[in-house]
């Protein structure tokens, strides 16, 4: 879903070690947004684990999951964009509005499920908290990173996949599993 067509440098235009590496090296910037957008979908993977919180479901939250996977779906193109145009500030937002969007929908799937009682009821409370803050906290620092890619697109998306790695590694880590 996400391949880029990466290729290899083209061998008329590489004739020494140093080209080979330096043709490598510009493949930097695909392979930075690929990674974003492998994690970003894995983080929304695991997240979806909410599922297991559901006692039950109906249309309504079936479209809004249908959403979701709408969304999802936009990531290959926004990625692309980004990876074709990573200076950019119009590809970088459309990638990171990409990201809001997966959020704000994934908060308005769980958001509905409780209010109409789909969540199992140990879900109430703790757990219910605990999602809505996760998620809120995760888009408030992809937002710090859109702010960043005004100063400097390379170092949003660099932000971004820190956010990313984060919340990717974050269960193992005491300090940052509160995140």
């Amino acid at each position: 879903m996400l391949v880029l067509d990466f290729q290899t440098p083209d061998a008329a235009d590489v004739h020494t070690e140093a080209q080979l590496v330096a043709a490598l090296a510009s493949s930097a910037p695909r392979l930075l947004t690929w990674l974003g957008s492998l994690l970003t979908l894995g983080i929304f993977w695991v997240e979806q684990t909410q599922l297991n919180q559901l006692t039950r479901s109906n249309r309504d939250l079936t479209w809004l999951h249908l959403v979701f996977l709408a969304i999802i779906t936009v990531l290959p193109f926004s990625t692309r964009l980004l990876a074709d145009f990573f200076t950019y500030r119009t590809a970088f937002f459309i990638y990171w509005a990409n990201i809001f969007f997966l959020g704000a929908s994934l908060y308005s799937t769980w958001a509905y499920a409780e209010r109409t009682k789909l969540i199992r009821e140990e879900a109430h409370g703790k757990i219910s908290r605990a999602v809505r803050r996760r998620i809120v906290v995760a888009q408030s620092f992809y937002g710090i990173g859109a702010v960043a890619g005004l100063v400097s697109v390379p170092l949003g998306i660099a932000l971004i996949v820190l956010i990313q790695l984060n919340y990717a590694v974050a269960p193992r880590l005491r300090a940052l599993s509160r995140l």
